[in-house]
């Protein structure tokens, strides 16, 4: 059930790394590049569609035909879930247990699982309906780095009987409703596991709301064995109201084509861009981290915060990294703002060769890039080794700006 109570929480001792905490919003670390929100003391006290509503009124927000149904959803969600938990849980006489009747435990309410095009303001509604809820019992975290959870959870637990169903306890132990951003399944490991974790997880009455690009029908389409994934699409569909929130309207991709994706000098200017760049893109609600974990190594980063990445040129490409390192940034950040990229030469031929291999990784998987940099765009490489290359650079950065790039859809 749903405690509307303060609770202490219990902190899982199994993670592999500590915690960070970032304002009141607690983070564990994960493998592979996961910050993992377990739970929260973020909340406030309007419900979803007074959040909404306010919003629309202070903050200039266009009002969305699409949005207003899914808020109006969320909402019926937040007061389901406050009747849910005020209805007692039947008590049986000494006679009732002799004659071996059992308790009737009332059936939680549905989830939500809402979807539609990039940039339609998804995580926003679901971060509207996160902060509304008054409790500590609930997990908001994108979908990729739950994965990594799971997979970390599965690790340490070894060789155990029926390993998902431990896994979906540990869940249990710290949350009763789960909020998904970004729901995507492509991995046929991934694909096998959820068709069990999901069972187990719904058979203790957690409630999930899941944001996704695709509607569940479509989930791990062509897909390897993705008959024994359609149980999952099953219970997901069983399990929550599905809605499309499409409005025709990219709000993401209105953003990124009213900035300056390429921004020279490093001036004042540059910096006031890039800050403002990157809380338009987050918004006022969500909560920044100043330190990532990537492949198990810690990188230390302007902010961060689900789906957008603040950096620097030093600390993506002048520190360690490793292609796999851009690979796995590449999966986690739909959005990199990158600071004070240098002009690149021979005595610069390392950090050059990570900057090519950046721009690739995020070419491949639709990333948006916005730079601010020391020179224009067909000087960042000088003299050196990397001359045809970095060539094959520029013509990718060029393509990146166009309309067309920025209007494809992430590949998390």
């Amino acid at each position: 059930m749903l405690l509307w109570l303060e609770q202490p929480i219990k902190q899982n001792s199994s993670m592999s790394s500590g915690g960070l905490i970032a304002t009141s919003l607690f983070i564990k670390v994960g493998p592979r590049g996961s910050t993992f929100p377990c739970t929260s003391t973020r909340f406030n006290t309007m419900t979803p569609l007074e959040q909404y509503q306010k919003d629309i009124a202070e903050c200039g927000f266009q009002r969305d035909e699409a949005q207003q149904q899914a808020v109006v959803a969320l909402d019926k969600l937040y007061h389901a879930l406050a009747e849910f938990q005020s209805t007692p849980v039947p008590q049986l006489s000494r006679w009732q247990k002799l004659m071996g009747k059992k308790v009737e435990i009332p059936e939680p309410p549905k989830g939500l699982y809402f979807w539609g095009g990039v940039g339609r303001g998804k995580t926003y509604l679901m971060d509207v309906f996160y902060d509304s809820l008054p409790t500590k019992r609930k997990m908001r975290v994108h979908f990729h780095r739950f994965m990594y959870r799971v997979h970390d959870e599965l690790k340490q637990l070894g060789e155990v009987e029926n390993p998902l169903s431990k896994v979906a306890d540990t869940f249990k132990s710290e949350a009763d409703v789960v909020c998904f951003d970004e729901f995507f399944v492509s991995d046929i490991t991934d694909a096998m596991i959820l068709a069990t974790l999901l069972q187990q997880m719904f058979q203790r009455q957690m409630i999930l709301v899941a944001t996704s690009n695709i509607e569940p029908q479509y989930l791990y389409r062509n897909g390897l064995q993705r008959a024994r994934f359609l149980p999952a699409i099953d219970m997901i569909v069983a399990r929550c109201d599905v809605l499309n929130v499409d409005s025709g309207v990219d709000y993401r991709l209105r953003t990124l084509e009213q900035a300056e994706i390429y921004h020279y000098p490093l001036d004042e200017q540059a910096v006031l861009n890039l800050n403002m760049y990157y809380h338009q893109l987050t918004g006022e609600r969500q909560l920044a981290v100043h330190q990532i974990e990537i492949n198990h190594r810690q990188l230390v980063v302007i902010e961060a915060s689900d789906g957008v990445l603040h950096a620097s040129f030093a600390q993506l490409c002048q520190t360690a990294r490793s292609q796999n390192d851009y690979i796995e940034i590449s999966r986690i950040y739909h959005t990199v703002l990158l600071a004070d990229v240098k002009q690149m030469n021979r005595k610069l031929d390392d950090a050059a060769r990570r900057f090519i291999a950046l721009v690739d990784e995020f070419y491949e998987r639709n990333v948006k890039l916005i730079i601010s940099a020391e020179v224009p765009m067909e000087d960042l490489y000088t003299d050196g080794q990397l001359e045809f290359e970095f060539k094959r650079c520029l013509s990718r950065l060029t393509e990146m700006q166009s309309h067309e790039y920025l209007a494809r859809e992430h590949l998390a």
